[in-house]
């Protein structure tokens, strides 16, 4: 059995290179991603036995609107799934800065930093592969940008001759196996989006 991670659907911050606050809600380009990623994963087979998100709005708006389409999927909720906190970033346009924070280790005022960040998915990562293991099917996991680059590069193997997607698009899937040693098996899949709720590849990924 797997575990699906998908990225939250779009925000009109995401869009405009803004590094998100943490109540960001999802832009209605997000919104019809978010329900173009439902109907997918409700059409999937086997079909998905419970869905895990973040708690911040723009991944539980997208995490409900899958639990919708699929009947009433049991949806949990945890704080370990947030994105990196930037603390006194947060608001600010990513252009307008002179470094790039994804390349500091250190922690912004009121932030985490990145050694925090890494130890925290660490333990989502444990956290999600304890409820898989609980259920009779896959569990989807609705995060953020960061988050999931983090398992993907850290915490799963691609097979040979497979690397890492250039970006992960909103509501992107990737899929990794619930083994020992988690390999990829599907990453940063967007095939469910159209050409009117895809975006133009700007925005961010990962704030």
């Amino acid at each position: 059995m797997n575990i699906v991670l998908v990225r939250h659907g779009e925000t009109r911050l995401n869009a405009a290179r803004v590094i998100q606050p943490a109540d960001t809600p999802l832009g209605e380009r997000g919104r019809a991603q978010a329900r173009a990623v439902a109907r997918r994963l409700a059409a999937a087979r086997p079909a998905p036995a419970a869905i895990l998100s973040s708690d911040l709005p723009r991944a539980l708006e997208t995490a409900a609107e899958i639990a919708a389409a699929a009947g009433g999927l049991e949806l949990q909720v945890t704080a370990l799934l947030r994105e990196r906190n930037f603390g006194a970033l947060r608001g600010q346009a990513f252009d307008s800065l002179d470094y790039d924070p994804l390349a500091t280790a250190e922690a912004p005022p009121g932030g985490e930093s990145a050694d925090e960040f890494e130890a925290r998915v660490v333990r989502a990562f444990e956290d999600m592969l304890a409820r898989r293991a609980r259920l009779d099917g896959d569990l989807v996991v609705v995060s953020h940008g960061l988050v999931i680059r983090t398992i993907l590069s850290r915490h799963a193997r691609y097979p040979a001759g497979v690397g890492a997607p250039e970006r992960l698009a909103n509501t992107s899937v990737s899929i990794v196996s619930a083994r020992p040693p988690h390999e990829v098996v599907l990453a940063g899949c967007a095939a469910h989006l159209d050409a009117a709720s895809s975006d133009d590849g700007r925005g961010l990924v990962g704030f």
